[in-house]
């Protein structure tokens, strides 16, 4: 079932529904002082919003001795990437190398493909998109997160809008450095995740891990096709953590 607004798909039962709406209405009147409100922010993590954390958490550990860049295809609201910045200053706060990179159109989906994203998730161009002009706004967010962690004067992020198809190939030529030590799969559909798979590949290594949002979903069977098509799946230990059901992750071996 999808929300009212921007196609996100949700599959809690009428329950937990309600259960959520009053947790959003107690988080807009919670009556914290504004100072400890951040610190605070626990009170309304569900254990499905927690379990999350703490699979990014585990997964940020795996690249800590490896070297290369972080790169999120589908940035949505950016939670993500605020997280991996919050995870960087914890592990690494001085590692000036580990770059955070995150693509996305911000307009939603480009680029259905009838055949192998299939009928069950019911969504357009232009589906999941986010709220106008709403990368200025994450741009902010990522820059006071960098603020609070060491040397905040070297920028250690970028946002990079469009079409994946031009603007993947289009970074990593002006880029010919990039190791990639992580890489984060969130498009959803066939066409962008083939076109990400494909323009990293050359910059992956032994060690690099790949994390994916929608492997073996029936809902989003494209993600699956594109990374059977590029690397295939008969050689790859395609992993999960036991605080999720939803994502997985290969390390490259």
């Amino acid at each position: 079932m999808k929300t009212e607004k921007h196609d996100a798909i949700v599959l809690s039962s009428a329950d937990e529904k309600s259960v959520n709406r009053h947790f959003v209405e107690q988080l807009h009147a919670a009556p914290l002082p504004d100072d400890e409100l951040l610190a605070n922010l626990g009170l309304f993590l569900t254990s499905k919003n927690l379990s999350r954390i703490l699979f990014f958490n585990e997964i940020y550990k795996k690249i800590v001795t490896t070297h290369g860049v972080i790169c999120e295809f589908g940035v949505r609201w950016g939670q993500t990437l605020s997280l991996l910045s919050a995870l960087r200053g914890i592990y690494e706060p001085f590692n000036r190398h580990r770059k955070i990179v995150g693509f996305d159109t911000f307009a939603g989906f480009v680029g259905l493909d009838a055949d192998k994203d299939g009928p069950l998730c019911q969504c357009r161009d232009g589906s999941f998109s986010v709220s106008q002009d709403y990368a200025r706004y994450l741009d902010q967010i990522l820059a006071m997160q960098e603020a609070l962690n060491p040397i905040p004067h070297l920028k250690k992020w970028e946002l990079v809008q469009g079409d994946a198809a031009q603007t993947i190939p289009d970074y990593l030529r002006r880029h010919p450095e990039t190791l990639v030590s992580l890489a984060i799969f969130d498009f959803d559909i066939y066409q962008p995740t083939r076109c990400a798979l494909e323009a990293i590949k050359p910059h992956l290594f032994k060690g690099s891990v790949l994390v994916f949002d929608e492997l073996c979903d029936d809902i989003f069977p494209g993600e699956t096709i594109a990374l059977r098509e590029v690397f295939g799946t008969e050689n790859l230990r395609i992993q999960r953590h036991p605080t999720t059901a939803r994502v997985s992750y290969v390390v490259l071996e």
